[in-house]
């Protein structure tokens, strides 16, 4: 889809560098961006641009700051570190309307929530972009990143941990996979990547998982059915550290379906670990 130029950008930033990200893209694209922070979870840093900090349930007033800005397109991004009850949110009229359709949405997965997200919005008069379409540079490219490159035993732990990955994206459990010495160890859960990370640490400590050196390849790429407009997965260095200290080789990541958050610390990072990071086309199979 291509992006509207010129005209201004709303985002509705959740916690994490991303929302600042698409921020100054657009600026840098010539479009003004305007942010309503999520209270409690965005960044310090959109004070650096116009924006107004609103709670949970406050739907009405997010919709007409919006279009007293003059903004038609919204970027949603960012990280939610607690799903919102919204059965004791003190909710203004325009959450009143929707409210009913959010709690139904809450029923099902997180792909059939988000996506339902995005057709509220289009009610309310909004279209929801991506935010690599504003900021196409977060997401992978092909090919290995900084001065590492995976060899071939990693380049069999790859294979082996994106079709993990692919695998349990598809009945909408995760999004990572973590393989050592061509044998699935790992896949994430509801602790999510860096926890997954965690565990497989944890098991080495104690001796259940074994190898010597840098071995092994966390994966993550894009569930199927991820709607990537409103939930396009990403690692960053916190993903690094956390591999490096469990004592991975590197990190595979789908082309075109994952973003990179700060890119630059990322690679440097994984230069001082020894790690790499490689951008990897996924295949559709998951045999």
């Amino acid at each position: 889809m291509a992006v509207t130029e010129g005209e201004p950008i709303g985002i509705v930033a959740g916690g994490g560098s991303v929302p600042l990200h698409v921020a100054e893209a657009a600026l840098r694209a010539g479009r003004k961006p305007f942010i309503v922070a999520i209270d409690g979870e965005a960044e310090e840093g959109i004070a650096a641009y116009p924006h107004e900090v609103l709670k949970w349930g406050q739907i009405g007033r997010m919709q007409s700051v919006f279009v007293a800005h003059g903004v038609k397109e919204l970027v949603m991004i960012g990280n939610i570190r607690i799903r919102p009850d919204f059965s004791k949110f003190k909710l203004d009229l325009g959450a009143i309307r929707v409210i009913p359709k959010v709690l139904a949405l809450l029923k099902n997965g997180d792909a059939d929530l988000l996506s339902g997200v995005v057709t509220i919005m289009g009610e309310l008069g909004f279209t929801v972009i991506g935010a690599h379409e504003i900021a196409p540079e977060l997401v992978a490219t092909e090919g290995p990143l900084g001065r590492h490159k995976p060899d071939t035993v990693a380049g069999r732990d790859i294979a082996r941990a994106m079709r993990a990955a692919r695998a349990i994206g598809v009945i909408d459990a995760g999004q990572a996979a973590v393989a050592i010495n061509g044998r699935v160890v790992a896949m994430e859960a509801a602790e999510g990547t860096d926890g997954m990370i965690d565990r497989v640490g944890a098991l080495r400590r104690a001796g259940r998982l074994k190898w010597s050196g840098r071995r092994g390849v966390l994966a993550k790429c894009a569930k199927p059915q991820q709607d990537l407009r409103v939930d396009m997965p990403t690692i960053g260095p916190k993903t690094v550290r956390a591999a490096a200290e469990a004592g991975l080789a590197g990190i595979a990541v789908e082309t075109g379906r994952v973003m990179i958050v700060d890119r630059d610390d990322v690679i440097e990072l994984a230069d001082r670990a020894g790690l790499f990071i490689a951008g990897e086309t996924s295949r559709a199979d998951v045999e």
